[in-house]
């Protein structure tokens, strides 16, 4: 008995030591990995196939109406969309205007918000300012800014308290006639909102409006020319589509050569490298500067043998 123990350890320890080597990576070879699956990993597949299968049953149900609002928020490109200007709302001032009053002569920035929005309308009409702070034209000068509330609940005196905080943000507070910021009712902000494609929907169970972000450049007929997505809008984007707007009308030498090596894209609302216009105008100027450079060079030479003919003489 204590013979077939003794072996019976050495079986065993022999087994252990067999197993311990195999564990261990023969030097100059590359370890085994082994293709089977652990209890664990199975228990996490299984735990992710049963979380894939939860996951759309509730969408399903509606569990989540936020989804469903933000479908209905975008911009849509009306790009020369005529806007009706014969639509009547209040200024901050609680006076009866028309869109009318604030076209004819200059092109208008228009943007939309609410006026106690918590955060969305705050950093759009920011990056506005911001924007208008870098531009070297003026309000009221060169062109109009217009801000139309979208919540018919808002009223002028609300109007009133937001220009007054974006007026003493902007580099000249006397401008605020130049700034206009308008309350209506719903048909009036309807049919002004559709026709510049800004659409946008009511969360009831927040009591918040759920909108896009961004502004408009329409031209001094009312027809919307440009449309800067996000919070943050390139002053020299916004100069450019002002420029634009007014067929050239105002802006410098400067802005029309910008012009020819920028164009607007519409898909992203801005404006980007005009890659063959840049090449155009390179080899024009290359041209020129040869057509110079042989000018100097022929003048040159004709002063040249014209000085030797008059020694000679």
């Amino acid at each position: 008995m204590e013979h077939r123990g003794f072996k019976a350890r050495n079986i065993l320890t022999g087994f252990a030591r067999r197993s311990t080597l195999a564990r261990r990576p023969i030097v100059g070879r590359r370890p085994r990995i082994s293709l089977l699956p652990t209890p664990y990993s199975l228990l996490l597949a299984l735990l992710y196939l049963l979380a894939s299968i939860s996951i759309p049953s509730a969408h399903a149900q509606g569990s989540h109406p936020t989804d469903e609002l933000i479908k209905g928020v975008r911009f849509e490109q009306n790009l020369n969309q005529q806007l009706p200007l014969d639509l009547t709302f209040q200024d901050e001032a609680g006076q009866k205007v028309q869109l009318a009053d604030y076209f004819g002569q200059k092109p208008v920035i228009l943007v939309f918000a609410y006026y106690d929005c918590p955060m969305l309308c705050t950093l759009v009409l920011n990056g506005l300012a911001a924007t208008l702070n870098n531009l070297t034209f003026d309000i009221g000068d060169q062109f109009e800014v217009i801000t139309v509330s979208i919540d018919p609940t808002d009223t002028p005196a609300l109007a009133t308290a937001k220009k007054a905080v974006y007026l003493e943000q902007y580099r000249q507070p006397e401008a605020g006639a130049g700034w206009h910021f308008l309350v209506g009712e719903d048909a009036a902000i309807d049919q002004l909102t559709q026709a510049a494609g800004f659409y946008y929907q009511y969360d009831s169970d927040k009591q918040e409006y759920a909108h896009p972000t961004g502004i408009m450049v329409v031209t001094p007929a009312g027809k919307i020319a440009r449309y800067f997505y996000g919070i943050d809008f390139p002053a020299r984007d916004v100069r450019l589509g002002l420029v634009e707007a007014t067929a050239n009308k105002i802006g410098s030498p400067v802005d029309q050569l910008l012009l020819l090596c920028y164009h607007y894209d519409p898909v992203v609302g801005e404006y980007t490298v005009a890659i063959m216009n840049v090449i155009r105008l390179a080899g024009l100027t290359t041209v020129a500067a040869i057509g110079a450079v042989v000018m100097v060079l022929f003048r040159r030479e004709r002063g040249r043998k014209l000085g030797e003919s008059l020694s000679k003489a």
